[in-house]
């Protein structure tokens, strides 16, 4: 009995700190509108996140050396981008903080992956959402409002993510 009730008590302990981590270092919150800005979609070519008014939006932030960011980064590519990556109405950027075009591409090839990447060198889109902790995902809604906001990777929070996110696009 002591054994559960300690576990209890750490496992409200863990909520109660994450919860204040994720606000303490979260500035773009759910209910609010996603902060615009401008990424760029090759090395030459930008597009501004108001640009995709009228679809859902996932936005992930992720560095390449980050462990739970390497364990998120596959369940995003086969739960949501393999299956709603060629619907008009959805739209995902996995954003990588502080990297470049050369090293999220060679990221993406050396990890196999086919998710669309973009580059964020100087934590510029970063910094209008969060000020630390990795990985982050903002769903946003057709009408620009962030519906969810997460901290860190934990599988069965990241499967209520992707239902949300599919009830979204069944609107």
């Amino acid at each position: 009995m002591k054994t559960k009730l300690s576990l209890l008590i750490l496992t409200l302990l863990f909520s109660a700190v994450h919860l204040f981590a994720q606000d303490q270092f979260t500035l773009a919150k759910e209910g609010q509108q996603a902060p615009d800005f401008a990424f760029e979609t090759s090395e030459s070519t930008t597009q501004k996140l108001s640009d995709l008014k009228g679809k859902v939006v996932w936005i992930t932030f992720f560095a390449t050396w980050c462990g739970p960011c390497r364990k998120e980064l596959p369940h995003l590519q086969k739960d949501v981008y393999e299956k709603f990556g060629t619907r008009t109405d959805f739209e995902l950027l996995v954003i990588g903080r502080e990297h470049t075009w050369e090293e999220i591409n060679k990221f993406k090839t050396e990890q196999n992956f086919n998710l669309p990447f973009y580059p964020d060198p100087k934590r510029e889109i970063f910094s209008k959402y969060a000020t630390q902790n990795i990985p982050r995902n903002f769903i946003i809604d057709k009408t620009g409002k962030i519906v969810v906001s997460s901290v860190g990777f934990n599988e069965a929070e990241f499967q209520k993510y992707i239902e949300k996110k599919a009830s979204l696009l069944a609107k």
